[in-house]
């Protein structure tokens, strides 16, 4: 099973991009549940969202402690919010920010990268800083976990249509095309 914990902040898509990455891997034959967690339920606060996917039946609802992968839609939410917590070792971040890799404090516990100025790109494309269609472009490219192509479908499945559907497909590829991935290599302490 391969778990995904999405954080962002209310109002930026990061349930309904969990929602979406359920929908691409269900149409590659695989089994995903996408799990919405709410707490202030208002534009701006931090919220977080799971998802599980595997080649099984997954009977397991709960929310994920121990994510193989984090994503995270927000640039500013890791001064406010310990997005690492109970990472999997080798695990994969996912980050939308503007610095580069050499920038970053990351845990020991993080071994792939995927960075991208996703709130640069948003603003071209919606004139607003929502990243999330973006960042599933970028989970694809950095975990190969979810074909582009299985996203592209479940984007056309959602209830986005003409202009929306166009700018979202847009930036799907641009966060596709545009993540830089990096694998760290970490030596065991001696």
């Amino acid at each position: 099973m391969y778990e995904v914990r999405f954080h962002g902040r209310g109002g930026q898509g990061s349930v309904m991009a969990s929602g979406m990455l359920a929908a691409a891997m269900v149409e590659e034959g695989k089994y995903a549940v996408s799990i919405p967690s709410f707490g202030f339920e208002r534009r701006g606060a931090p919220v977080v969202s799971f998802l599980r996917m595997s080649d099984r039946e997954i009977r397991q609802l709960t929310n994920i402690y121990q994510p193989d992968c984090i994503v995270c839609v927000d640039p500013t939410l890791t001064k406010s919010v310990d997005i690492f917590a109970g990472m999997k070792a080798g695990g994969t971040l996912v980050q939308a920010t503007h610095h580069p890799l050499s920038e970053l404090a990351l845990p020991d516990c993080v071994s792939t990268v995927g960075l991208l100025d996703a709130v640069k790109i948003a603003l071209e494309i919606f004139k607003r800083p929502i990243t999330n269609t973006l960042m599933l472009g970028a989970f694809a490219k950095t975990t190969g976990v979810v074909s582009l192509e299985s996203l592209k479908r479940a984007l056309e499945d959602s209830e986005f249509r003409d202009a929306g559907l166009a700018q979202n497909m847009t930036a799907l590829e641009r966060g596709y095309a545009e993540v830089a991935v990096h694998h760290i290599e970490r030596r065991a302490a001696a």
